[in-house]
């Protein structure tokens, strides 16, 4: 009786054991594909592109304001009335020419006090030379005589300079900004004239496009009310420094106008650029860039996991960036799928 129950003890004891084993064994077998499972869910696909060496080509529009490419403002030096204006918008005028008269008896003008003076200088002078060609006075006393109208000239011309306001060149009155009874304030303009037979556009060219600015650069000049009507002009001058506030550089270019004189003064144009990245630029693809709290980078690729590094960029057109600093040629950067990534994210490819 003991024989057979220790006899079915062991039989229940070996049967409890092999379904223990195959229970473990199966749940091995379960546990391995869910772990690979999980690993390929933490690893992540993008697509990847090395950094090249590229030269970029990129048209870009800037907009700006035009002055004739000789342009002059008449001003007044003194605050005395206008009691005459002797152009009109649109008139021809010559280098020298009569613009604005100033009352010539106001407070501040010694128009006539200078002129009485000159006057006097001049009929002195010629007294002396005659005395002098008659051997009544020595060479001393008439250098000296010459000496005092040459100074009574000079202030005569001065003062008549500031009440006779006349063109420092020749070309188109463009502005006319005072009327005759107007106090002509000091340093304003009054009249402007131009030589509009070719024009120049000025731009405001921000820091990293300006490296790629250079004299005689190409440019395309046209307005928006009339699109069709593109002149070629060329950049000729660009400023060293930024402008205070703006933070911009003051960058000019001349184009010859239409034989109609279409373009004027003070118009508001557009010039395209044909910007070009320098040659052997560090390049990458559009849009690799991604914009983060810290700034503009990329995703790297460095042994199958993604970091992302900040970047300094140049010109950029739809499918090229240049980069002026934070990689070197050759490094592997995320192209597709940068949104997933974290730092240090583990990546397939």
């Amino acid at each position: 009786m003991l024989k057979r129950i220790t006899n079915s003890y062991i039989k229940y004891v070996v049967v409890g054991f092999l379904l223990l084993s195959l229970t473990s064994c199966s749940k091995r077998e379960e546990a391995e594909p869910a772990a690979k499972k999980n690993t390929d869910l933490d690893t992540i696909p993008v697509q990847v592109s090395k950094v090249e060496l590229k030269e970029i080509v990129l048209t870009k529009s800037f907009s700006g304001t035009l002055e004739g490419e000789e342009q002059a403002n008449i001003v007044a030096k003194l605050p005395e009335r206008i009691v005459s204006i002797k152009v009109k918008v649109g008139e021809p005028v010559k280098a020298g020419q009569l613009i604005i008269l100033l009352d010539k008896a106001g407070a501040t003008s010694q128009y006539y006090q200078a002129e009485a003076a000159y006057l006097n200088a001049k009929k002195d002078l010629d007294r002396m030379e005659a005395l002098y060609k008659e051997g009544a006075i020595s060479q001393q006393l008439l250098d000296g005589t010459r000496t005092g109208f040459s100074i009574a000239k000079a202030n005569f011309e001065a003062v008549k300079s500031s009440v006779e306001l006349t063109s420092p060149i020749s070309g188109i009155v463009t502005a006319v900004n005072a009327n005759i009874g107007d106090l002509a304030a000091v340093g304003m303009p009054l009249v402007t004239v131009a030589n509009i037979n070719s024009m120049k556009i000025i731009l405001n060219v921000g820091e990293v496009d300006l490296a790629h600015f250079s004299i005689g650069q190409p440019i395309k000049v046209y307005s928006e009310i009339k699109p069709g009507t593109i002149m070629n002009g060329k950049i000729s001058q660009s400023a060293k420094s930024a402008e205070v506030e703006s933070r911009t550089f003051e960058v000019k270019g001349i184009f010859p106008n239409t034989s109609d004189k279409w373009f004027k003064p003070g118009m508001f144009c557009t010039a395209d650029v044909e910007l070009k990245s320098q040659k052997g630029s560090l390049s990458v693809p559009s849009r690799a860039i991604t914009i983060t709290e810290k700034g503009s980078g990329v995703f790297t690729i460095e042994n199958n996991r993604a970091y992302f590094k900040l970047v300094t960029q140049g010109i950029s057109n739809d499918t090229f960036t240049e980069v002026l600093s934070g990689l070197k040629e050759g490094e592997v950067i995320v192209t597709v799928g940068m949104n997933n990534l974290k730092e240090g994210s583990l990546v397939h490819f």
